[in-house]
């Protein structure tokens, strides 16, 4: 072997000095520096490798003791439901977490959805993100686009800087609804840049079928992981999934800290959950929500979540009187309770689980969670009798007491998509005015649960200082010890509007923080300045569409807190506005005058009430394309982005082949069975079946079966009534050109078919269209290509030749 020394390409080794820089260059590179990515290089750069010393970008890490963060948020739970904060409603594991931690009784929403979401998400108010309402209620203006603007990202994006983990788990709804279907954009997904979390499992839709949710796992489609027969809900798949994802991280890297946003589909309508869990509750709403609301005031009182001289507010006027309803009426109502109890329940159950995990895996003490009972008050979209489906809002069909009462026992399960009525919304809110999309505390005034037993010394305490839903991120980024960063993604952040909470943890007597917040919903407005607060009723109940006056009419209404918490007393109730000598007119110009500049702020302006209008408006932002053309694997299309088949002529035609043996199933699919259409073959024969609501199901079949080989499928539908929205019409079927089978549709669905069921080709995601294939069917040929034509050109002898079948249709009927 050569004695001579290697030479490197810096020069020649010489000696034992020589070995000894070689291993330090080697424990360099098996050690070499880190730094945080963004922060300048602190190693050195040579003319070569072994004159030159590395280091390696990584992760921002959050500060010592920075805590895991869990969002858990219920839907459409009001402050009067559950047995934490007074209700009659079992709710054992949320009390646990409560009885070790913090019961925050003066907390606030915004009194909808998708608007509550935004601000807990962003630390900003709604209107400030775009959020005014839901996605598919937004106009073209700031503060009601339904578009979070990237310079104020979420709170996955802002952690992410700090080197959290993120995961955001069920009910979504804060994507524009024309976003979120195969052409994006991602921007505004939950991880995309603006929400910026790492993982997302669930459901975009307002709502969403319990036992068959359209689940995406990050940006993918994804099936169901087993049916309802099989012991499927979806409250019990996202609590695996979180348990899932967190354990998963933990394993690898246990010091990386995690946020995650925990959002249950319960209890927003459709109240789905297994027969058991209502039948717990069997006979225990038969007193009525006029009795329900006294029981549950007195209980309230005595838990210390409501001051003792608390009173109820009257009852909504046109609400039915419980001992006013028949017994039919009686017991269908209760019943309805009975599921939403029962479903509520479950949900609960479901946290327990998922604090087990976390208090098994040793990470429960180092948790920062928050409960948020309701993303506003109770819903009282259900109508003054409640709904079997309730889709059926989005035809003309007006469901049968009768009928409902027939299929009391089904409630609740596959099949259902039930509401239950106003009377029990209101009692849910107990002690408030109104409920959900209003701006008395009804629709607002939530119970949070607060838990974090490393960073909170106070248990089973009450915290009554006055907060809302913006102050949550600021309140997680003083627990974990970080500061908004001033860009994100390269895009300069504005600053946030809420304020901490974490004065208040071991401090019951702190005065509040937040002395003034504004509130605005479909017109509703109000505002609370310390113990003030100025409120409007905006003319339209719940069961209503339109408000019975405009802006100038509203009359405005003055609360002292203090001495009237649930807002029973209007203190302008025989006073005159233009007695300016008078103190508490003066008080309320004063607090008037305060909402406008708070209007003017955060882009509440200009007021808008419509409701049809801005739901029909949505269509203009989206194409009016005529022709489709797509392919087998086109699943999942939302309806805001696929071919409008609404109050129209339209024809699909498929091209397909059929295998040896013949094929089954659904080739091109609208919506499921709360309203929705279907091509498909049945027995090997061409089928269409039109579903109204599960009420009226109207099937068109060929008599004769495909044989093996290349056909086309073509389904037409002429629209014959005269009916602007829900008209119906004649629908034919033809095989190769050749017609083989006509039928009637007396009426269709006039604003849509569901809030999440979607286009597919070649299957039927969700809940089928109809039971005459399984669910998640889907077709066993081959589909070649389906085009779909929104001005198909029909011969005058046609139209006139279905006109007629059509008016004798509706006089047979």
């Amino acid at each position: 072997m050569s004695k001579q020394r290697r030479k490197g390409n810096g020069g020649t080794s010489k000696g034992n000095g020589g070995g000894d820089e070689a291993r330090k260059r080697a424990a360099r590179a098996l050690r070499p520096k880190t730094y945080v990515e963004g922060q300048p290089f602190p190693g050195r750069i040579g003319r070569t490798w072994d004159v030159s010393e590395p280091a390696f970008p990584v992760e921002r890490r959050p500060p010592k003791g920075a805590p895991n963060i869990l969002y858990i948020v219920l839907d459409d739970v009001g402050f009067g439901w559950t047995s934490t904060f007074g209700g009659l409603v079992d709710t054992p594991n949320i009390t646990k977490l409560a009885d070790n931690g913090l019961r925050y009784v003066n907390f606030h929403t915004t009194a909808l959805c998708s608007p509550t979401r935004a601000c807990l998400l962003t630390g900003r108010n709604h209107h400030s993100v775009g959020m005014a309402n839901i996605t598919e209620l937004a106009t073209g203006y700031p503060g009601y686009n339904g578009r979070q603007p990237q310079n104020k990202a979420a709170i996955g994006a802002i952690l992410h800087q700090y080197g959290y983990g993120s995961f955001a788990l069920g009910k979504w709804h804060n994507t524009p609804a024309e976003e979120t279907g195969p052409s994006g954009p991602y921007d505004r997904w939950p991880s995309g840049p603006v929400f910026g979390f790492d993982r997302f499992y669930g459901f975009f839709g307002g709502d969403s079928n319990q036992w068959y949710p359209k689940l995406y796992l990050d940006r993918e489609p994804v099936d169901q992981p087993k049916l309802p027969e099989e012991g499927y809900h979806f409250s019990e798949d996202i609590t695996d999934r979180a348990m899932e994802l967190i354990g998963n991280l933990n394993a690898v890297d246990p010091d990386k800290p995690w946020v995650c946003f925990f959002a249950f589909g319960a209890c927003h309508a459709p109240h789905h959950v297994a027969k058991e869990w209502s039948d717990a509750y069997k006979g225990k709403f038969d007193m009525g929500w006029d009795e329900y609301r006294e029981t549950v005031l007195e209980r309230q009182k005595k838990l210390g979540v409501v001051p003792e001289h608390t009173e109820l507010p009257p009852m909504l006027e046109g609400v039915q009187k419980w001992d006013s309803l028949s017994a039919d009426d009686k017991k269908l109502f209760a019943r309805m309770a009975e599921v939403y109890a029962g479903f509520l329940s479950h949900a609960d159950a479901q946290i327990g689980r998922l604090v087990d995990f976390l208090e098994r895996s040793g990470a429960l003490d180092d948790t920062l969670i928050f409960v948020f009972i309701g993303d506003n008050g109770s819903s009282g979209e259900g109508t003054l009798d409640g709904l079997y489906n309730e889709m059926s809002l989005v035809t003309t069909i007006h469901e049968d007491k009768k009928k409902n009462l027939e299929r009391i026992d089904d409630l609740g399960l596959p099949g259902s998509y039930n509401h239950y009525p106003v009377g029990w919304a209101l009692a849910g809110d107990t002690p408030f005015k109104l409920c959900k999309q209003y701006t008395h505390f009804g629709g607002t005034r939530n119970p949070l649960v607060v838990h974090w037993p490393r960073g909170i010394r106070s248990r089973g305490e009450i915290r009554t200082q006055f907060h809302h839903v913006i102050d949550v991120v600021p309140t997680i980024l003083e627990a974990a010890g970080v500061t908004l960063p001033a860009t994100i993604n390269s895009v300069q952040q504005a600053p946030l509007e809420g304020v901490p909470m974490n004065y208040s943890f071991d401090d019951a007597a702190a005065p509040t923080t937040r002395p003034t917040q504004y509130f605005e919903m479909l017109g509703n407005r109000a505002i609370v300045d310390g113990k003030w607060k100025a409120v409007t009723y905006h003319g339209r109940k719940p069961w209503e569409n339109e408000a019975a006056w405009g802006f100038d009419e509203d009359h405005w209404e003055l609360y002292d807190l203090e001495q009237d918490p649930s807002e029973c007393h209007d203190l302008m109730e025989g006073r005159e506005r233009a007695n300016l000598d008078d103190p508490i007119v003066k008080k309320l110009i004063e607090l008037v005058g305060l909402w406008w500049a708070e209007a003017g702020r955060y882009g509440v302006l200009p007021l808008d009430d419509r409701f049809q209008e801005r739901c029909l408006a949505r269509a203009g932002l989206v194409e009016d394309r005529k022709t489709y053309r797509f392919y087998a694997g086109a699943t999942r299309v939302p309806e805001h982005v696929a071919p409008n088949t609404l109050n129209r002529s339209w024809a699909a035609e498929a091209t397909v082949e059929i295998p040896k043996g013949g094929a089954e199933g659904p080739i091109v699919v609208m919506g499921g069975d709360t309203n929705g259409w279907s091509l498909y073959l049945k027995e090997g024969k061409p089928t269409f079946c039109y579903n109204l609501a599960s009420i009226e199901l109207t099937f068109i079949r060929s008599k004769r079966a495909l044989s093996p080989g290349r056909h086309v499928v073509r389904y037409e539908f002429e629209k014959t009534g005269k009916e602007p929205f829900g008209a119906g019409g004649v629908g034919r079927i033809f095989v190769d050109g050749e017609k083989v089978a006509e039928g009637v549709i007396p009426r269709t669905a006039a604003f849509g078919y569901s809030l999440d069921e979607t286009f597919d080709v070649g299957c039927d995601k969700g809940a089928p269209v109809t039971n005459e294939y399984p669910a998640l069917a889907s077709f066993t040929g081959t589909i070649v290509h389906v085009d779909v034509d929104l001005r198909p050109d029909f011969s005058q002898d046609e139209i006139e030749q279905s006109k007629e079948e059509f008016h004798k249709a509706m006089l047979r009927q």
